[in-house]
């Protein structure tokens, strides 16, 4: 068995349903299947690569996960893994396009460092915790969907990332300078 994988597949997003399109809309039907801008990304021949540390685990991981146009099934597991939820060792599938907007982070940081993960995926139960304890946890966090992350970046600055992340204009931003991290997630455009 091959070890490219469309993820789309997996994660249910096959045929749009004139349903769906009714419901979006036509400019959010056209919206959606727009292609991301040539220079977003390189050629599809190559390869993506990213590196990630768990402060909460202490693993690290560098994982080649996107090569000659395809993502790589065996790689997207162990970064599903890494980014598992280390209260309870739940794992998700995460959505591939995040991983695709942290490597366009760091290649517009120009660095080769790995991203310190804070909070990759969340279990329900985890993030239900999270949120009785604190007012900026959303109930209907990206993170459970394995859409989200909370990182660093060494020789980075949170605001910088902050910028970068901004400036890609591909999801949600949030901005914790006080505790030295950022939020992204492949959600709707906002930030706070």
């Amino acid at each position: 068995m091959s070890d490219h994988i469309d993820r789309r597949r997996s994660h249910g997003r096959g045929v749009m349903t004139r349903r769906h399109m009714l419901r979006l809309g036509a400019w959010g039907a056209l919206a959606a299947a727009a292609p991301l801008p040539l220079q977003a990304l390189p050629s599809a021949a190559g390869s993506r690569a990213l590196a990630f540390y768990n402060r909460h685990t202490g693993e690290r991981l560098r994982a080649v996960y996107w090569e000659q146009g395809a993502y790589l099934r065996s790689s997207l597991a162990e970064i599903d893994h890494h980014l598992r939820d280390h209260r309870t060792g739940d794992v998700k599938a995460i959505d591939p396009r995040l991983l695709d907007l942290l490597y366009r982070l760091r290649g517009a940081l120009g660095t080769q460092e790995p991203f310190h993960v804070i909070s990759g995926y969340r279990s329900p139960a985890t993030n239900a915790l999270l949120a009785s304890r604190s007012g900026g946890v959303g109930k209907r966090s990206f993170h459970m969907r394995g859409m989200a992350i909370d990182m660093s970046l060494p020789g980075r600055s949170a605001g910088d990332l902050r910028r970068a992340a901004l400036a890609q204009q591909a999801g949600g931003v949030g901005y914790y300078p006080s505790s030295g991290f950022v939020h992204v997630d492949v959600g709707h455009v906002r930030s706070w």
